[in-house]
């Protein structure tokens, strides 16, 4: 759990499924409609945008707040809107007045925003299902319906599910088909609330059951139920507080996290069906507040893993599914530095082991009955990166990374009676883009069908079936994408910018061919984040579209601090040598000007969270490089968010940014962080979005940030502040609800750049 842009895979019955649940909003309590807020003058917002002249923006007030450290005075004039309960009066009026206020500022442009919102709804296909998944007897799959906000969980009896799989396997429909069957409708449990989301949905073993995660609020505290799969009849009481992580232990118990009063994954417990969850045995707690809890199942079924890891250390317990009594055994034991995660099959634990020295990971095996005794079967590559790994009765399947790109590379293994000393002959699946995204999906143990999810910047998200055999791949999926698009409209390219070391950073670029004219004169938006070794892939958007079909330049900067590039890629992006992010994107930037992809006067920039750290860095640090930015939900009090333990995530990200109880860490936090280096200068036009129920980033960060630059920025550009009163992290939690996000962003960048058509269709 971090501050990241995008949240864990989600898993419907055994299928990744990523396109419909990524992000959230919404929760009634204390949302009052903007446009009854009162401007500082007492006069309503609503009724000054009606006049000629443009409304004033709410002046927050200030409340002199001083901290001291190292000798080192700071004054937080507006620390006063940091509430954790989210109730404060005061607090909730003034982010109203924003609402309202960014409301204002764009009712001139509503219609074209409608207009944009329309034109990207258009393009989805709203009644689709999910790449059907074999497993056991049934088909899984995820259903939309025309018109509704949320899915359904389906299943379909597979006829002579005996039969050996293969790529060309198809779920039968028509009428001879065996029925399908809704497991469950969000449509119909989202009714009760303005925000849902479900964040686990896992079926049991025997298939008779299914236990769900589902988060009212969008503070990713979870509430978990268990229902019979075919009656929906509720089984037992649910469990209350807890988290995502969430794993049967055979069919009669789940195993599940919790977190303590800092949000903290802290504790394990055994949930056995049936019983009060008080009378749950508790795993195992982590007390160390550095480390937070995992739990993950292996391919098998035959155990459960459960980690404790913080930013450089990870060391994993294993359950034996059959025998839960039995509890946890170590598996890894804790060493500073070394991080490994594992997996089974047969007689062998496989384990991906990281340390200083193996920065991008080797591989080992070592029998269940006898963990000590590890065999090396893929060594340490320094060019090499070991993303993940996916075990098969007879294959292991290796999800890499060289050069910056993903790479799949299959290895038949012996069988599960003979030893295992070694790997041979590792066979690789090709990818035709030049930059693309690939991701693991859930697969048959047992069978030789590996599926994997596959995207590119021109390429909408696809499902193969690729048999391990004979090397064939079948696409199972693709989304739809209506209103004409055609994918060889479309270039994308890879490039590469010097940084002010001379580090190549790539670049990954998509535009539209009839329309980019490449001589400076091309709008662009160019999208960074460059934190916590995430790997910003170019994967496929459909609402991007609207942006490239208007003639946009759209290019990701993978810049150090992200993952990318492998392990040392992100070590050189942190803690002392954390400015190499944002002068990276500032290379990018100059980089894609000098090559006439853009100029200054038409270059926009993007970045959540961490990456809302890094758009606030380089506002301070090269204001005069860009046109407009949007910073979402953004991570830019870095120095006070570090220095208070009782927020969440602070103490485990310590290893992260660095920590600033140390003069050397205080010191350097307070030279970049965005809060703190706003000064008197001028800006470009910002749009800065919040959630009031974020637990990963809170919402006063935002608000502090756009209270202090009003205060201080010496231009008349726009400065918008939108807070989600309902929100947490990820936005709206509805599949339509989310686009309207898209349609604002791409609306207030078409308004900065004077692109806002004054009449006729939104596309030009």
């Amino acid at each position: 759990m971090y501050r990241q842009p995008f949240p864990r895979r989600l898993y419907i019955g055994g299928i990744l499924y990523l396109p419909l649940l990524l992000f959230s909003t919404a929760n009634r309590i204390i949302a009052v409609h903007p446009k009854i807020s009162i401007s500082p003058s007492g006069q309503s917002i609503a009724a000054m945008s009606s006049q000629s002249q443009p409304p004033s923006p709410p002046l927050a007030k200030k409340v002199k707040h001083k901290m001291e450290l190292f000798g080192d005075v700071r004054v937080d004039n507006y620390y006063w809107l940091r509430d954790d309960s989210r109730k404060n009066p005061q607090v909730i009026s003034y982010l109203q007045q924003e609402n309202a206020y960014t409301e204002a500022i764009m009712s001139g442009t509503k219609k074209f925003e409608d207009e944009i919102y329309a034109e990207i709804r258009g393009r989805i296909k709203e009644d689709d299902i999910s790449a059907p998944l074999r497993k056991g007897p049934y088909y899984y799959y995820a259903r939309t319906l025309e018109g509704k906000e949320y899915v359904q969980y389906c299943r379909r009896p597979i006829p002579n599910h005996d039969a050996p799989p293969s790529v060309h396997d198809t779920m039968p429909t028509g009428p001879d088909a065996p029925p399908e069957h809704v497991i469950l409708d969000e449509n119909v449990k989202a009714q009760e609330y303005d925000f849902y989301r479900i964040g686990a949905f896992k079926v049991s073993p025997n298939h008779k059951l299914v236990a769900y995660a589902e988060d009212t609020k969008g503070d990713e505290i979870y509430t978990v139920y268990v229902i019979d799969a075919e009656t929906r009849a509720p089984v037992g009481k649910p469990l209350v507080g807890v988290t995502s992580y969430l794993q049967w232990a055979g069919n009669e118990a789940l195993v599940y996290i919790t977190m303590d009063e800092i949000l903290r994954p802290d504790k394990v417990w055994l949930h056995k069906l049936g019983s009060d969850q008080s009378n749950d045995s508790c795993l195992y707690h982590e007390k160390d507040d550095m480390f937070s809890l995992d739990l993950q199942a292996s391919e098998s079924e035959k155990f459960l893993f459960i980690a404790s890891e913080s930013k450089i250390t990870r060391f994993v317990f294993y359950l034996e599914v059959s025998k839960p009594e039995d509890g946890l055994r170590v598996l890894t034991p804790r060493i500073n530095g070394i991080d490994t995660s594992v997996s089974h099959r047969g007689n062998h634990f496989f384990i991906q082991r990281r340390s200083d020295e193996f920065f991008n990971s080797e591989l080992l095996a070592c029998p269940v009955d006898n963990t000590s005794a590890t065999t090396i079967l893929i060594p340490h590559r320094a060019s090499v990166k070991i993303q993940d790994i996916q075990l098969f009765s007879d294959h292991l399947v290796v999800y890499e990374r060289e050069q910056g790109l993903p790479k799949i590379s299959i290895y038949r293994l012996p069988a599960i009676e003979e030893p295992l000393t070694s790997l041979q002959g590792a066979q690789a699946v090709q990818f035709i883009d030049p930059v693309y995204s690939v991701d693991p999906s859930e697969s048959q143990f047992s069978s030789t069908i590996l599926r994997f999810s596959y995207s590119s910047l021109r390429t909408p998200p696809s499902v193969y079936d690729y048999d391990m055999i004979t090397g064939e791949s079948v696409l199972k999926k693709i989304e739809t994408v209506l209103g004409g698009f055609d994918a060889s409209n479309y270039v994308t390219e890879r490039k590469w910018a010097a940084a002010s070391d001379g580090t190549q950073i790539p670049i990954s670029i998509v535009y539209q061919k009839n329309l980019v004219k490449l001589d400076g004169s091309d709008p662009m938006l160019l999208y960074g984040y460059g934190s916590y070794e995430v790997c910003v892939d170019p994967d496929f958007k459909a609402s991007r579209l609207s942006l490239l079909d208007r003639g946009f330049v759209f290019a990701i900067a993978h810049i150090r601090g992200g993952g990318e590039m492998g392990r040392q890629w992100y070590e050189n992006g942190k803690f002392l040598k954390k400015k190499n992010t944002f002068t990276d994107f500032i290379a990018c930037a100059e980089f894609l000007i000098e090559k006439k992809y853009c100029s200054k006067e038409k270059l926009c920039i993007e970045g959540r969270s961490a990456g809302g750290l890094l758009i606030g860095a380089v506002l301070n640090m090269r204001p005069d490089l860009f046109k407009a930015a949007v910073a979402g939900v953004p991570f830019v009090d870095v120095l006070t968010t570090m220095l208070d333990p009782t927020i969440p995530l602070t103490t485990s990200e310590w290893e992260e940014w660095g920590d600033p109880r140390k003069e050397e860490f205080y010191f350097y936090l307070k030279s970049y962080s965005p809060v703190d280096n706003l000064k008197a200068q001028n800006y470009p036009n910002i749009l800065v979005t919040a959630g009031l129920h974020d637990s990963r980033v809170m919402y006063s960060e935002a608000a502090k940030f756009v209270a202090k630059l009003r205060d201080m920025k010496t231009d008349d550009n726009m400065l918008l502040f939108k807070c989600e009163l309902g929100a947490g992290h990820f936005s709206k939690s509805g599949r339509f609800e989310r686009l309207q996000d898209d349609a604002l962003t791409y609306a207030f960048i078409l308004k900065a750049l004077n692109m806002i058509p004054t009449s006729g269709s939104a596309l030009n």
